[in-house]
């Protein structure tokens, strides 16, 4: 490797040769970029139907590309510069410098050229949300802000530093090969069970699939019902107990509830086999049957969320086929029963990639954490991806500390065999939602059984489930429902404490046929929707008992304090 000290420009080539090269591929970021002959074949559906559009769109770009370099060029002939864009990416003082404001102000013009472009293909919901995908990635991974020679704040600061930063940018660059993902936060700065997942507790149960968690009272007498916590099961459990001012466990205890927490295990390759019902016995169902053993109760509350609602929906339908009732309440929070619109995520989701990946799994095998991650993140490249390679490979500098990106990125991995079920039932063929169309654990699945009081939550901007999408489970659950709408996306809408006051959500008595009748008619409230929860939820609590001296019962001991074990485990 060349000393940047010695000769900066080298290693500033260096740099973007490896950004060009299998970097990308190495990272992830390859995923965010788009599939060219599928890209191609969309845009030709354009040209055909509309080919005059197609021409006056080429004609006007020409036009304003050339206008732009007049510019550019003779600005002495009276045409002046073009102003900053407002676009973020372009907001640094070095952009408006003339070449960087020319480069800047071009490539938005191809931006919108691109754009233009694809609004004219005439194509089905699928393919036109798979062009737009694809474009909308183009676009964000070809802006000049993302490379070396073209970023005029890493050329500035690879000057100021004699070629340190750039050299600091290798080593952060090097550093993110060898894990697989790009770095989104300083990692030195949690660490879980140090300043990540603390709320005090003990593994009271343990099997293949999960650590059971149960939390020490804070109060002296506790809700009689237990609260049993069933999170998502393709990353770690700790997204809802991060730091003590921001934990949703550390609020539920607070308020009185014997909380127990499912704590998913990565799974190692020997598990490969796992099924979706194996998740919904060994996980879901003997959690609830631990914590009613636990806590003497009959029933409990029951909280899923996003898959780890699936995964509990599914469970209780079993469970109420086969005549059983455990829990007297359910909150579903970001959670798909109905996967008729799975928004940006439904781009990757047809009968060639199900097919193609019932193939690879048709043995067995494991769904790797990282993969999920990648998707995840390619869904918002132009957030999640391309500001991290700039700051962290172009200038070389360490994200800033972000518990919840630190999260993000504590992928688990899962069995692909469980994944590829998951797949085609729900997303392909939207079969969960159809009475009796799957069988579960033996028995046909009716969500309609699912009969007791049901608390639902969306996020208003969730990209991973859409709220309207989430709306449309009022109309499958057999109880009473109360819907709430969060404002923001899908983990900063649900993890929104009480004491920031921050943010909103929209509350309204009666549910309405249609989401946007229910929107119309609901009432915005300020701050956190934490507390409108728990007024809820007290109502079924059960009375109150005096607070348990200690964790577990005599057949269910203490195994470890909490975090445990198993959300340790990182992904090598």
């Amino acid at each position: 490797m060349t000393d940047p000290k010695t000769d900066p420009a080298a290693t500033f080539a260096e740099l973007n040769r490896l950004l060009l090269g299998n970097a990308a591929e190495k990272l992830g970021a390859a995923q965010a970029l788009p599939d060219f002959p599928e890209m191609i074949k969309l845009f030709s559906a354009g040209a055909a139907a509309d080919s005059e559009r197609w021409l006056e769109l080429h004609s006007r770009y020409y036009r304003e590309q050339l206008s732009l370099w007049q510019a550019f060029m003779n600005p002495q002939d009276g045409q002046s510069s073009p102003p900053p864009p407002a676009d973020r990416r372009f907001r640094a003082p070095e952009w408006q410098e003339p070449y960087y404001n020319y480069l800047a102000h071009s490539y938005l013009l191809s931006a919108r050229w691109l754009e233009q472009l694809t609004a004219t293909a005439k194509l089905d919901d699928h393919p036109r949300r798979k062009l737009d995908f694809f474009t909308r990635q183009m676009i964000d991974s070809m802006c000049p802000a993302n490379f070396p020679w073209t970023n005029p704040e890493a050329i500035r600061l690879a000057t100021e530093t004699e070629g340190d930063s750039i050299s600091r940018g290798l080593k952060n660059l090097a550093a993110d090969i060898d894990r697989g993902l790009v770095s989104m936060t300083d990692e030195t700065a949690f660490e879980v069970g140090r300043n990540l997942a603390i709320t005090p507790g003990a593994v009271v149960f343990e099997n293949d699939f999960m650590q059971l968690i149960q939390y020490a009272p804070q109060t002296a007498d506790v809700h009689a019902r237990p609260l049993v916590m069933i999170p998502p099961c393709i990353n770690k459990y700790y997204i809802l107990d991060l730091q003590p001012d921001n934990s949703f466990v550390r609020h539920a205890v607070g308020a009185g509830h014997t909380v127990f927490m499912v704590s998913w295990r990565n799974m190692p390759a020997e598990m490969g086999q796992a099924t979706w019902d194996d998740y919904l016995e060994q996980g879901v169902m003997r959690a609830l049957a631990v914590a009613r053993d636990i806590s003497g109760a009959e029933q409990v509350n029951a909280l899923g969320f996003c898959v780890g609602g699936t995964l509990l929906a599914s469970a209780l339908a079993v469970l109420r086929a086969r005549g059983e009732n455990p829990a007297a309440s359910l909150t579903l929070l970001t959670t798909m029963l109905d996967f008729s619109d799975t928004g940006e995520l439904s781009v990757f989701i047809d009968e060639q990639y199900v097919a193609a990946r019932e193939a690879e799994f048709a043995q067995g095998g494991l769904l790797h954490g990282r993969e999920l991650a990648r998707t995840f993140a390619s869904l918002r490249a132009n957030d999640l991806i391309w500001p991290y390679v700039v700051n962290n490979y172009l200038k070389g500098r360490t994200p800033e500390a972000f518990d919840l990106l630190y999260w993000n990125s504590d992928s688990t991995n899962l069995p692909g065999v469980m994944y590829k079920y998951y797949l085609r039932n729900t997303y392909l063929e939207n079969q969960l939602r159809v009475p009796g169309a799957l069988t579960m654990c033996g028995v046909p699945v009716d969500l309609g059984r699912v009969d007791m009081p049901a608390y639902l939550l969306a996020a208003r901007e969730d990209h991973i489930v859409p709220w309207r999408t989430a709306y449309t489970s009022t109309a499958l659950l057999g109880g009473p429902v109360r819907f709430v709408l969060a404002a923001s996306g899908h983990i900063a809408g649900v993890i929104n404490p009480a004491a920031r006051n921050k943010r909103n959500y929209w509350t309204c008595d009666r549910l309405a046929p249609q989401s946007e009748a229910w929107l119309e008619g609901a009432t915005s409230v300020p701050g956190s929707w934490w507390p409108h929860w728990s007024e809820w939820l007290d109502t079924h609590g059960g009375g109150r008992i005096p607070a348990p001296a200690t964790p577990g019962n005599a057949k269910h001991q203490p195994i470890e304090p909490a975090p445990g074990r198993y959300v340790k485990d990182k992904n090598s």
